[in-house]
């Protein structure tokens, strides 16, 4: 008789598990849905998607625009700057001459690869100026402006925006008002 309770107390268990599952999963489902279509993330979503967009643009302006006048300077060959790079240590075949990166590095040799880091720093600042001027052009056609200039708070040296009245962190008045008020004692 034992067994049989214990039979009829699994299978209810089971019967019950069955429900518990479902309603956990859907719970658990419901829960996605609703934080991966909130405004917001699509938002994000849609925002890194044309980040890349825009930085496929800027890297093509960077490499087919900026670089090809500079490639006129002596030093500079912008078609095979990624391959500019110093050898400090020869790798396995101490009397091979590396023509390019790849080679240098396959044998093992330490390179300091300065044409790929110039690259690299020549794509972030041509991103950082087209950014500039786009947030310029936006600030001219909006009115608003995404550029927020500060100043120091003359009490407490802060960063505060130009337009505070208040700094936020000392509370200190930027009209200097506080210097021109008396005491009443």
């Amino acid at each position: 008789m034992a067994a049989q309770h214990h039979w009829d107390d699994t299978r209810e268990a089971l019967l019950h598990g069955e429900r518990t599952v479902a309603k956990r999963v859907r719970s658990v489902w419901n829960g996605f849905t609703e934080f991966a279509l909130r405004d917001n993330v699509l938002e994000v979503a849609v925002g890194l998607m044309i980040a890349s967009a825009f930085t496929t643009v800027v890297n093509s302006l960077v490499s087919d625009i900026l670089l090809p006048p500079l490639s006129l300077l002596p030093f500079m060959d912008h078609k095979n700057l990624p391959e500019k790079f110093a050898v400090l240590k020869r790798g396995h075949n101490a009397t091979a001459h590396y023509n390019t990166l790849k080679q240098a590095e396959d044998d093992g040799a330490v390179t300091l690869a300065y044409g790929l880091f110039l690259e690299h720093v020549l794509n972030f600042v041509g991103l950082g100026l087209v950014l500039y001027a786009l947030a310029n052009i936006y600030a001219v056609v909006s009115k608003d402006s995404i550029i927020k200039h500060t100043v120091r708070c003359i009490y407490c040296r802060k960063e505060i925006s130009q337009k505070a009245k208040r700094c936020a962190f000392c509370t200190g008045w930027q009209d200097g008002r506080e210097d021109r008020e008396t005491s009443a004692l």
